[in-house]
């Protein structure tokens, strides 16, 4: 039904009224403010499920094929909140196809914030959890932290002295957390930029070691 470079646009569904939507009514609202790229040209629209869905929360159980997309105030989407602050705002309605059970489902090994996650079929039917869903240059390191038991996060938020940064891998540890960057942009201290594996292992031993990724669902 897709092909393996088909997009595939993953979205967030933090609440069971924008999923019956979805599932009843066949559409999704994107803010055109927020939109990414792939919001008008995504073959495919996941759903990463927040805590609102209790023991599915923290993964992406659902899929749909976009059949079309609109821009919209959100007053007229959504009639019977029309004194909504936002009523006026403009959103990408998504028309999808039916909803296709995921199975199995992409679980986020850990808890964390997740915003909108631009990815291929070939990925997206590949992935046995949500990291490896992104796309970046640091694809290959990825791959080799993941299989030396290091549990590495792709676009991790990561906040230090009042200031919110996004790595492009990061190494949660005993001491902290590891950052790596693949370019110049700002960054914790002491993130490591474009590294050798040995130089990661190193950093993380100083750090006290990988921590495991038990906190899911917590």
């Amino acid at each position: 039904m897709f092909h393996a470079a088909d997009r595939v646009l993953v979205g967030v569904m933090n609440n069971r009224g924008d999923f019956a939507r979805a599932r009843d009514e066949g559409w999704y609202r994107i803010p055109e403010k927020k939109a990414p790229p792939s919001a008008t040209d995504a073959a495919v629209l996941a759903f990463y499920f927040t805590r609102a869905f209790d023991v599915d929360r923290w993964a992406v159980h659902w899929y749909a094929e976009v059949r079309g997309h609109e821009l919209a105030r959100r007053r007229d989407l959504l009639p019977d909140q029309a004194d909504h602050p936002r009523a006026d705002s403009r959103y990408y309605k998504l028309q999808l196809g039916p909803l296709i059970r995921r199975e199995p489902p992409i679980p986020s090994l850990r808890w964390r914030r997740i915003a909108f996650i631009e990815t291929t079929w070939d990925r997206f039917a590949a992935a046995e959890e949500v990291n490896d869903l992104y796309v970046n240059g640091a694809d290959g390191l990825y791959v080799t932290l993941k299989e030396s038991g290091f549990f590495p996060e792709r676009q991790y938020l990561i906040c230090e002295d009042g200031m919110e940064y996004t790595a492009d891998l990061a190494i949660p540890c005993r001491e902290g957390v590891l950052a790596v960057n693949w370019d110049d942009r700002p960054a914790p201290r002491a993130t490591l930029r474009q590294p050798a594996p040995e130089e990661i292992a190193a950093a993380v031993a100083r750090m006290g070691g990988a921590l495991a990724p038990t906190t899911r669902g917590a």
